[in-house]
């Protein structure tokens, strides 16, 4: 009944007469099974005719799952990781998942688990908390095409009533970004998702537009060059190839100036950590700018020089 229960979780259809080839069984004992399996609450949908066909449905309540010995470990890994992320709400459910996992594995699986989980670092590079019930109100909007409307805070605290066309809903470096249509402003528009608030949906849809070329190329533009001077840019003098195994890149552009020296251009939440991380990349710099982020170098160069007795 389990090796059953197996072959209609591929979700493809299945003939009486396939089934039972593939258990050894007869039809009696494989009508039989697909009774049981139905009375444990797993919704088996059938036709009849010669043979008769079989399909796994979706049902009212989730049914036990039966998972193979690579999806088990797949799950439970990638839960682990899930329960690293600062989204409100999805933190606990992954904690709760991962608990009434494990207390089911065998032996065999927790020892492959603890190994994966022992040689692998995992940075969250969450920001602050999301809404969970944010992320799946604009992730449902933007599959039906509803029109949403939402309060939204921008970088310099200022507050407004957003009406949008949802998208895409992208994760880049440490935050989660809307695509959307703006309509008030007749323009594609990327919202930082943990600044939207008060969420509606009010019923009405829209006729898809045609995306830009490459949505998430877009988003990352729009989130590394927002129109604010909140950036920093830095000229190392040594090539690409050097300092980008020594940089974490992925919230910025480096480019290649010319053979020794190249750019890195990042948008920045705090400055003292930009201050702090470039001296780390161990090759000789200049700060092109802004004035925020040369101050807050000339101060930490300051602490410095003092601690180690001038």
């Amino acid at each position: 009944m389990l090796e059953l229960l197996s072959l209609l979780q591929t979700g493809r259809t299945w003939s009486g007469a396939d089934l039972a080839e593939r258990l050894g069984v007869s039809p009696r004992t494989l009508r039989r099974d697909v009774e049981r399996l139905r009375e444990l609450g797993f919704p088996v949908s059938s036709v009849s005719g010669p043979g008769g066909r079989y399909q796994l449905a979706a049902g009212s309540a989730m049914p036990p799952l039966l998972l193979t010995d690579e999806e088990a470990v797949a799950t439970v890994v990638g839960l682990r990781f899930a329960a690293l992320a600062q989204v409100d709400g999805a933190t606990g459910a992954a904690d709760g998942a991962l608990r009434k996992l494990e207390q089911v594995l065998p032996s065999r699986l927790r020892y492959r688990i603890a190994a994966v989980l022992a040689s692998t670092e995992a940075v969250s590079r969450a920001v602050g908390l999301l809404d969970l019930r944010v992320l799946q109100l604009l992730a449902t909007a933007a599959h039906a095409h509803q029109d949403v409307r939402f309060g939204y805070t921008t970088r310099a605290g200022e507050r407004s009533e957003r009406r949008a066309e949802p998208y895409r809903q992208v994760l880049l470096g440490k935050r989660w970004y809307l695509l959307a249509w703006d309509v008030d402003r007749r323009d594609w528009r990327t919202f930082r998702i943990d600044r939207i608030t008060d969420v509606t949906v009010p019923g009405t849809t829209f006729t898809p537009r045609q995306l830009p070329p490459d949505p998430v190329s877009f988003v990352q533009s729009s989130a590394n060059f927002p129109l604010s001077r909140h950036r920093g840019v830095v000229r190392f003098d040594a090539p690409v190839s050097v300092v980008s195994e020594r940089l974490m890149t992925e919230a910025g552009t480096l480019e290649a100036l010319d053979e020794h020296s190249c750019r890195f251009v990042t948008p920045v939440d705090s400055w003292e950590w930009l201050a702090v991380t470039l001296p780390m990349v161990g090759v000789p710099y200049t700060i092109e700018g802004p004035p925020e982020l040369v101050e807050r170098s000339r101060e930490l160069a300051d602490r410095i020089r003092a601690a180690t007795g001038g």
